[in-house]
């Protein structure tokens, strides 16, 4: 049986995507704590404290990495500016979800650590599909999904959004390399 030990690294034009560490809880606390940002996750807790992203990193750290992998994105010049993971869902499908904070939003990081995470789910990780779903009422979020090769498939899941308190509708799409 093959254990990926640590969550690698993977470097692309502007970013690091690389394993979350105990330093970065400030900052993840700092860029989760906007209701914008969690209510766009469906299990992202509202309103988000420090012990929440400290809860978080110690669960990456424990993380059986054969089914979920995350990461920190980090910018060259900013630092953290968001999060994606990978993990098994309820149908036990790897789906990937990322996010990305408010003052970095619109400069297509979260399409350039999608596709970047992508290679490396294929080639690395050696995944043949992958799901992955956005809530429809965050279209921005399925055009990055679109622009990392992701496939809508027609299905559309209620999904609870921890952060709103409520069930959401969620588009659901497929990656196939």
């Amino acid at each position: 049986m093959c254990v990926i030990e640590t969550t690698p690294r993977i470097e692309t034009r502007r970013l690091t995507l690389r394993a979350p560490q105990m330093d970065d809880a400030g900052r993840l606390a700092e860029l989760c704590n906007d209701f914008d940002i969690s209510r766009m996750t469906s299990r992202m807790p509202w309103p988000y404290a420090r012990g929440d992203a400290e809860d978080f990193i110690a669960r990456c750290a424990i993380a059986d990495r054969r089914t979920e992998v995350n990461f920190m994105i980090e910018h060259d010049d900013a630092g953290v500016v968001g999060g994606l993971g990978f993990d098994r869902n309820a149908d036990g499908a790897i789906e990937v979800g990322y996010w990305i904070g408010k003052p970095y939003q619109g400069r297509g990081l979260a399409s350039e650590a999608l596709v970047g995470a992508m290679d490396w789910a294929a080639r690395s990780w050696k995944k043949r599909v992958v799901t992955a779903g956005h809530h429809s009422d965050n279209p921005a979020s399925g055009r990055v999904l679109c622009r990392a090769g992701f496939l809508y498939t027609g299905r559309i899941e209620l999904r609870d959004s921890l952060a709103r308190g409520e069930t959401v509708p969620c588009r659901m799409m497929v990656w196939l390399p």
